[in-house]
């Protein structure tokens, strides 16, 4: 697996062509009375092209703002993850940087990609001057196994905008401690 920074040329829908954002959901956390609770919430997510689009005008205004773009590409050189990390620092003392993506696909998951891409953008944070990377991040109950088993917790404080753009969201802080892309 070779894990390295994208170009902002590279980011095109065809970088996009074999990756799968696939994911059957039967269970979703939410906030209720200030207490989490496990609800069964079922639905598939599954990306189209106007999602690809949309991802890629994304990535690519990440990489014009000095952001960071990390991609994982397989043994053949086909993409099958990739994080996001916004060069904006928000919070009361500033000590936040969004990590504003993190996909393996579907096919690639249980491998560590993530693992190793989230470890990526954390460094790619602490590098932007960030104490903490803020993860507005899907309420599955799979993906917040995985942050939570990096050590991600409960953000100590919400970003408003983020968290009215996506309010099923769990809000999560994971601390950064210098260079992690050795983990």
């Amino acid at each position: 697996m070779e894990y390295r920074e994208l170009l902002r040329a590279e980011l095109t829908v065809e970088l996009f062509r074999y990756f799968d954002r696939y994911q059957k959901v039967q269970r979703c956390w939410r906030k209720e009375a200030g207490n989490w609770v496990l609800k069964d919430i079922a639905f598939t997510e599954q990306w189209d092209a106007a999602d690809y689009a949309y991802l890629v005008k994304c990535l690519q205004n990440t990489l014009e703002t000095v952001g960071s773009v990390t991609g994982a590409f397989d043994e053949s050189g086909k993409l099958v993850g990739f994080a996001s990390v916004e060069p904006r620092r928000f919070g009361s003392r500033k000590q936040y940087c969004e990590l504003s993506s993190l996909h393996v696909s579907c096919e690639c998951r249980g491998r560590g990609i993530g693992s190793r891409l989230l470890a990526c953008a954390s460094t790619a944070g602490y590098r932007l001057g960030a104490e903490k990377l803020y993860i507005s991040a899907h309420s599955s109950e799979e993906t917040q196994a995985f942050y939570h088993a990096k050590g991600c917790v409960e953000a100590e404080e919400y970003e408003p905008a983020l968290h009215a753009a996506e309010p099923c969201d769990c809000q999560l802080e994971l601390v950064l401690c210098g260079d992690q892309s050795d983990v």
